[in-house]
């Protein structure tokens, strides 16, 4: 089943409100084997919704239309489908009661506006909405399912769940998809895709593979089709098990895991704690870490040691080895580190110094030159990395990452699970 999806509103085009229900249906729907043909966004103008629909019906089997079905004047998404389905507006009884009962519960009171709201298309199939007073609205015409929705995020998302979605797959056009995703990092993009490109050429043909990359990390994600859910997983898994094999020191997890969350749960399986010292990652590790509900479990604390003097007088770095070798080297990256571990009472350890951008950078050390210090019971491990291009969200992003990619890693050898 192929789909396009139509967004109706001003506010989307002037760029007064990022369109993210395309995002989330597009992905709802990928998951249930339909795939999105076009996303396109109209005026709230009666010719450019139709010419919209019009359009759409050309090219695919199902048109997904969200906006226009508020109480004021200028939503006439209802009045535009009257037309495009040469139907009539008429009272549905279920839809008043359903917003008297809402308004009632509320405390407010309704107006001949929100009334209005219980005026719906003769021919089209009621979807009922729990969450709002504008119900989803189901078409059938020439083959081709069309089915209006409210624009209000959680409104339309409660509907494609508990409403579109079951029903759609009732009429049999959906097929079976199951997508796996495996989490990479620490290998730039081409030379993963070289390392695993026997591996890549020899997947079925209803198995494929596609490559997401971003500074942080690149995802693997295999998606297969067919028409039975549990043999499409049992096939997945099978490869991922062959891929494993290939690229087991860069694998960190699956889906929408994160790395903080598989290296806190390492953590607390082995009943260790966790500190971390920064410099020019400002604060965004210790943010990756807490972010994960229980890391209170493993994580003890973190100092954000932007000045030489905290470095110092917290950290226990020597002003010898800042005024010799500079903040940003080797020794003060492993003072920092070995300093928090003793000050938070910490198992493992991490510290950051570099030159995150865009400014501050010299010859010796341009913007983008990180040191990273991890620090584990038994060693220390020290690396300086440069990362290309003075963008400083990238490169604190990027820092990050790779620093607790190395504590997965020493955790993982460790005996951690």
């Amino acid at each position: 089943m192929k789909a396009e999806i139509i967004t109706i509103g001003d506010e989307i085009l002037i760029g007064q409100i990022v369109d993210t229900n395309s995002a989330w249906i597009g992905e709802q729907f990928n998951l249930n084997g339909i795939e999105i043909y076009q996303i396109t966004s109209v005026h709230d103008d009666h010719n450019h919704i139709v010419e919209a629909i019009r359009n759409a019906e050309k090219n695919v089997d199902l048109v997904v239309i969200t906006g226009g079905l508020g109480p004021t004047k200028d939503d006439i998404t209802k009045h535009t489908l009257c037309e495009y389905f040469n139907t009539k507006l008429v009272f549905h009884q279920p839809t008043l009661d359903a917003i008297v009962k809402r308004f009632h519960k509320r405390g407010i009171d309704m107006n001949k506006l929100n009334r209005d709201q219980a005026m719906l298309p003769e021919a089209c199939t009621i979807l009922t909405n729990k969450l709002g007073t504008a119900p989803g609205m189901w078409f059938e015409k020439n083959d081709t399912i069309f089915v209006s929705m409210p624009g209000v995020p959680f409104e339309m998302k409660y509907l494609v769940e508990f409403e579109l979605l079951p029903k759609l797959r009732e009429t049999g056009r959906t097929k079976a998809i199951f997508h796996k995703t495996v989490l990479t990092q620490g290998v730039p993009e081409s030379m993963l895709a070289e390392r695993i490109a026997d591996w890549e050429d020899a997947l079925p043909a209803h198995i494929k593979l596609a490559y997401l990359p971003n500074p942080m990390l690149v995802r693997l994600r295999l998606s297969a089709m067919g028409n039975d859910v549990e043999k499409l997983k049992s096939e997945v898994e099978d490869e991922v098990k062959k891929l494993q094999q290939i690229i087991p020191e860069s694998i960190f997890g699956y889906d929408n895991e994160t790395l903080s969350e598989v290296t806190g749960r390492m953590l607390t399986r082995q009943g260790k704690k966790l500190a971390v010292a920064e410099s020019c990652t400002g604060g965004y590790i210790s943010h990756l870490i807490t972010s994960v509900a229980g890391s209170s479990e493993y994580y003890n604390g973190s100092v954000t040691a932007y000045s030489n003097q905290i470095k110092e007088s917290v950290l226990g770095v020597s002003k010898e080895s800042l005024e010799k070798f500079g903040a940003v080297s080797e020794q003060v990256a492993t003072e920092m580190v070995q300093g928090v571990k003793r000050v938070m009472n910490a198992d493992y350890a991490i510290a950051t110094t570099g030159i995150a951008g865009p400014t501050g950078g010299t010859e010796d050390k341009p913007v983008g030159t990180v040191w990273i210090a991890v620090s584990g019971p038994n060693r220390t491990r020290v690396k300086k990395y440069t990362f290309v291009g003075d963008h400083r969200e990238r490169n604190i992003v990027r820092s990050s990452q790779t620093a607790l990619q190395i504590l997965r890693r020493m955790v993982l050898e460790d005996g951690g699970r």
